[in-house]
Formats: structure tokens, C-alpha cells, sequence
């Protein structure tokens, strides 16, 4: 094809402040972005938008979905924003990257399985016992029981940003119910009909794997003296934000997606109601929540979860991934003690590094955090999905005041971190029909099951779509991108 007078990437504007992930400061493409920058700048505009448009089409036919919830209105169902120019991680740098969150995931659930059985870690005054014993995730059903393999977290997402000095830091881990694979693996499907000629030349890493690597994990947890697992996934229903995920890896696993109606206990044994009569069930996949998991044991209320389903559990007839509990081990609060944590378990230096955090509950902390509000970012130690983040640049001066009212009511839900320049990366805005610079983050997924681990070779790398926003989460306006991982 030849190439037009002017590409359509001879337009990005460079901005200097934040590490651009594919232009040198002279606005040469770096090395592992040259063929993907050439290949671009072959496609007039018309052409982009015609594959852009089909790829729109292909994610609505397949419904490739997530909701937005707001207060007193059915959740909005929308479309995942997907931008079409990916990103590319470097052999060497991805291999960094991956020992990292093996090594972190490996501490995290060391971690889990003391704090619910000889708790040393907090006899040792590493981590504070408060700080455990008083996050409402820390859950007394789970002391002195063993999940099946000593295995708490079979499925985590760990997030990591790019700051402006080129490095890597963990954001965030994310232990209950971490989404978005489902788009990873939506994603690549879409480029590689757009862009096939390029993923054999640059030998670019499969993600395809991951549902057979996520069954094969589930398998090694199963109960004992149980041969052929019967597996599945709980899902809260359609209404559920993430319901695409839940029906898209049910049916790539090859296994039945239910919801809690369709499950019941007898003599502490799970059963999944069929046509041709109960069957029972080993190992159970699980996206609800754990307050929701069973009324019986945690809110009354729930219409999500199974009666008994914690005794089948507590019994070892049922396996849980990820086990209840695990989320006192995401509790933004204990991030600040996980490169402790890795230190404590496995006598290892941390790979990869903690943002500087400050949490308000440490008087300290709080001064510090009350003084520089307009440089921080506060966020709530228990919420997902980029809500309750405040940025202290985009505040008023009644908004820091209204902030620091929150803090001081109850400094043991919030921690502040420095304002970090994440990394950005070449992006199409439509309304501008030009590709600039947005902020980017990556999601990585860890499965962990009997003495086995899977990466999935790539991740979510999630973009900000509004011109400066610094929070990418797609509740919040932001996408996606391919990640491709070079060979």
C-alpha cells in the first residue's frame, strides 16, 4: 500500500512532562513501535475509521458490554471503548514485570493463610493487628480453616503504572473479583483480523490461553476424592457490571454459568439443580461478592448466594476461588505494608515497587496528608472502580475543606498517595479525528493454583479518554487497549 503525504500519526503532539510509551523525545517511534507506526501512518483517515467502525460493530454483535450504575436508575449498558492502536511490551521488560507479580502474589497469600491461622506476621508487629482485625473484609469464618492447596487467591489483578522516570510501580492489587480478561482476549480478537499481518512479524504473545489456564488451576484446588471436578461459575445476573466476563469465561471453560437460585446444600454438599436432577458441585468460580455469598452467614438480605454454602465450604466438599476473606489482603491500607510483606515471607527484596503512600489513620500520616491535599490523591480504602478518588489538583478550595471533613470522620477509610505522571500513549480521540497523548495503567492477571502459577502474556492496558484525567477505569470514561507482548 502506499503510504499517504501525511500519516495519520504526523499530527501527535509530544508532551514532554509524562513518559510517551512509543515516541523518543525527537518523535521517532522507538524500536519496538517502528513497524507498528509505519503500518498506521499507510492507512489514510478513512480507512482507520472504517476499521475502527468495524470494530465497534464486531464488540456490539458480541456484546461486548460493561454497566454504569448511578443512584435510583437501572445500570446504563455501554459499549467498551476500545482503541485500536496497542500497546507493545519488550520481551525483557514483560519478563521483569511477570517475576514481579509472581513474587507478590506468592507473598500476598502467605500472608492470608498466617493472618487467618499463627498470625506472626502480626505477633512480629510487621503489620499493624488493628489494621487487620478492623477491616470489615477480615472475616472470623475463615480463621483456622484452610482453603483446598493452601490456595486463597486462584485469581488476582495486579496494577501497575509507568511513572515519568521510566519505572514500574504496583497501584493497586486486586484479590476478590478482578474483571476485565474477558476484554483482553475480546481485544486481541478484534486486532488481529485488523492487523494480522503484524502479530507473525513482530511474534507477538498469545492470550488465548488463559480460559484452559484458568480451568486447569480450578482443577488443582478441587475437593479431595474427587476425581472429574464438576465446575462453575456464580454470577449475580445480567444486571451484574461484569456480566459479559462471567458468561464470556463460562463458555470458553466449557463449564455451566449459574446464579445462586440454581445451587443448593444438602448435608453440606453443593448441588446445581438440572433437568435431569440435582448434580453435585467441587469447585465454584465465584463473582459475588462475599457478603452476598451466603445468607446464612453473612447478609440476611441476599438474594445472590446459596443457603449453607460456607458450611459446604468450611466442610472441604466445595472449593471457593477466590476464597472469602481475601479482600482484607486488597484493603488499600495493607498495600502500604506489601513490600513488608514479601520481605517477612520470602526474605526477597520486592521486584517491583509500592507508590509512597500515607494513611490517615497514623497521626502522622493524616497531618501530612490534611497539609497537602491539593498534591495528593485520596482514595477509600475499600472501593473499587476509580470511585470516591479524589485529585488534589482538580479541587476547589471548599472541595479540599469537604475532603479533609471526610479524612477527619474516619481516618482508618482513607490513604493519600503523591500525584503520579502515569505514562502515556498514542491514542485516537474522535471528536478530534487525531491520535494524542492519554494516560495509560495495566492490569495484569495471576493465576495461582496446587503448585502451579499462569501470567497471562499481556494484560488490560486501560487508557483515560479525557484529555488529562489520570483515572482510567471504564466506570470512569476510560478504554482499552491491546497489549502485546514481543517474543
Amino acid at each position: 500500500m502506499k503510504q499517504p503525504a501525511n500519516g495519520i500519526l504526523d499530527s501527535y503532539c509530544l508532551n514532554n512532562s509524562h513518559y510517551d510509551e512509543v515516541f523518543k523525545e525527537s518523535k521517532e517511534p522507538k524500536e519496538h513501535y517502528n513497524s507498528i507506526v509505519e503500518r498506521f501512518n499507510q492507512l489514510s483517515l478513512s480507512d482507520f475509521e472504517r476499521i475502527n467502525n468495524e470494530v465497534k460493530t464486531a464488540f456490539f454483535n458480541q456484546g461486548i458490554t460493561f454497566a454504569v450504575y448511578a443512584e435510583d436508575k437501572k445500570p446504563d449498558e455501554r459499549i467498551f471503548p476500545f482503541d485500536l492502536f496497542p500497546r507493545i511490551i519488550p520481551s525483557q521488560e514483560w519478563m521483569h514485570l511477570e517475576q514481579g507479580v509472581i513474587q507478590r502474589n506468592k507473598a500476598i497469600n502467605l500472608f492470608l493463610d498466617d493472618i487467618y491461622h499463627k498470625k506472626l506476621i502480626l505477633k512480629d508487629k510487621v503489620v499493624p493487628a488493628d489494621l487487620i482485625f478492623s477491616s470489615k473484609n477480615y472475616l472470623k469464618e475463615m480463621v483456622d480453616f484452610t482453603p483446598e492447596g493452601g490456595i486463597y487467591t486462584h485469581i488476582s489483578g495486579t496494577d501497575l503504572i509507568k511513572h515519568a522516570d521510566g519505572q514500574y510501580y504496583i497501584l493497586e492489587d486486586n484479590l476478590r473479583c478482578p474483571s476485565g480478561v474477558s476484554y483482553v482476549l475480546s481485544n486481541r480478537l478484534a486486532l488481529k483480523k485488523s492487523l494480522f499481518d503484524l502479530f507473525d512479524k513482530l511474534k507477538t504473545k498469545t492470550v488465548y490461553q488463559y480460559p484452559e489456564q484458568l480451568l486447569e488451576i480450578l482443577k488443582t484446588v478441587k475437593p479431595k476424592n474427587v476425581d472429574a471436578p464438576t465446575i462453575v461459575v456464580v454470577t449475580p445476573g445480567m444486571y451484574n457490571s461484569a456480566y459479559f466476563e462471567h458468561s464470556f469465561l463460562a463458555q470458553k471453560m466449557g463449564v455451566p454459568l449459574v446464579e445462586g437460585r440454581d445451587l443448593f446444600v444438602e448435608k453440606d454438599f453443593v448441588y446445581m439443580k438440572t433437568i435431569h436432577g440435582p448434580k453435585r458441585v467441587d469447585v465454584i468460580y465465584r463473582r459475588v461478592d462475599d457478603e452476598f455469598i451466603d445468607p446464612l452467614c453473612f447478609r440476611k438480605d441476599s438474594m445472590l448466594g446459596v443457603p449453607g454454602l460456607m458450611s459446604a465450604y468450611r466442610a472441604g466438599n466445595v472449593t471457593l476461588a477466590n476464597a472469602p476473606g481475601t479482600g482484607v489482603a486488597d484493603d488499600k491500607a495493607v498495600y502500604h505494608y506489601v513490600p513488608d510483606i514479601i520481605k517477612y515471607y520470602l526474605n526477597e527484596e520486592p521486584i517491583l515497587n509500592n507508590v509512597q503512600t500515607y494513611h490517615c489513620e497514623k497521626e502522622s500520616d493524616m497531618k501530612y496528608v490534611l497539609e497537602n491535599i491539593g498534591k495528593l490523591v485520596v482514595k477509600p480504602v475499600d472501593e473499587s472502580g476509580g470511585y470516591g478518588i479524589t485529585i488534589g489538583t482538580t479541587l476547589t478550595k471548599d472541595q479540599i475543606e469537604e475532603v479533609k471533613v471526610r479524612i477527619k470522620s474516619n481516618p482508618r477509610k482513607y490513604i493519600a498517595q503523591p500525584i503520579m505522571s502515569l505514562s502515556v500513549h498514542a491514542t485516537f480521540i474522535e471528536e478530534t479525528k487525531e491520535f494524542e497523548p492519554r494516560h495509560i495503567d495495566l492490569r495484569t492477571f495471576c493465576l495461582m493454583g496446587k503448585d502451579t502459577e499462569y501470567i497471562l502474556k499481556g494484560g488490560l492496558t486501560r487508557v483515560a479518554l479525557k484529555r488529562g484525567n489520570l483515572i482510567v477505569n471504564s466506570s470512569q470514561g476510560g478504554g482499552s487497549k491491546d497489549t502485546w507482548v514481543l517474543g
